[in-house]
């Protein structure tokens, strides 16, 4: 495995439930780490704990094209290099279609693909000038195995995973690496808002979804692990 130590790591969406555990323990690992977000106490409040300094402290709305490619300027203005990203933003709606709105669609489509193609246009321009790179994105397994009532959801990961493989094509020529999490029912604050019966104490605890990420980080450089798949034995609908 590689050692992450003094590697530069920028995590988007670093104050959710997943992605906050991951900054603490890729920090602790030693990688010099870059936080994004839209909530800037949250991210400020994360950055104290995990002893970041502020001037890493990215504040952007993953919906916002000019917002994404600002902080990624502020980034590279600090670091010529940027060794992994994680984009660990995301919104979920899960509704049956009656119940299921144009806004609803539109503004899962704008956070979970949208977004994901503004940071990598974002990114990629220094990617490839220095021939190499980590890039990590969780679809997640409904980009993989749709279920009743994520239309929108689904529409949105199954989009992000077309396009990852479409821009791997077009690196596969450089040592850029893009890897796709596709996690299971992960028990985070995602599920407050989800009006399915669910059975949360069998889901994937956040911490060990975090853990996922950081292995991932550390995949050997005469390799790629392309996709990872991590969900629980069981967490259907009771």
């Amino acid at each position: 495995m590689e050692s992450l130590k003094g590697k530069t790591v920028l995590i988007v969406g670093a104050t959710g439930g997943i992605g906050s555990r991951a900054t603490q323990l890729i920090q602790a690992a030693g990688a010099v780490v870059f936080i994004a977000g839209r909530n800037s106490e949250k991210l400020h409040g994360l950055a104290a704990t995990c002893q970041i300094p502020p001037e890493r402290v990215l504040i952007m709305d993953i919906t916002d094209e000019h917002e994404v490619q600002r902080s990624v300027e502020q980034l590279i203005s600090q670091t010529p290099v940027i060794d992994i990203v994680i984009n660990a933003a995301g919104i979920g709606i899960l509704k049956n279609m009656e119940l299921l709105t144009a806004s609803d669609f539109a503004r899962t489509l704008q956070t979970n693909l949208f977004g994901a193609f503004y940071l990598m246009k974002a990114i990629l321009p220094s990617m490839k000038t220095q021939k190499k790179g980590l890039i990590i994105h969780i679809p997640g397994v409904l980009g993989k195995v749709p279920m009743a009532g994520a239309a929108a959801y689904s529409a949105s990961k199954y989009g992000l995973t077309g396009m990852l493989q479409s821009i791997r094509e077009e690196v596969k020529r450089t040592d850029i690496r893009i890897t796709n999490l596709f996690l299971g029912g992960v028990d985070t604050e995602f599920w407050d808002t989800i009006d399915l019966r669910v059975q949360r104490d069998k889901m994937i605890v956040a911490e060990e979804a975090a853990r996922a990420i950081w292995f991932l980080c550390q995949q050997p450089l005469s390799g790629v692990v392309s996709e990872m798949v991590l969900q629980p034995f069981n967490h259907q609908a009771i």
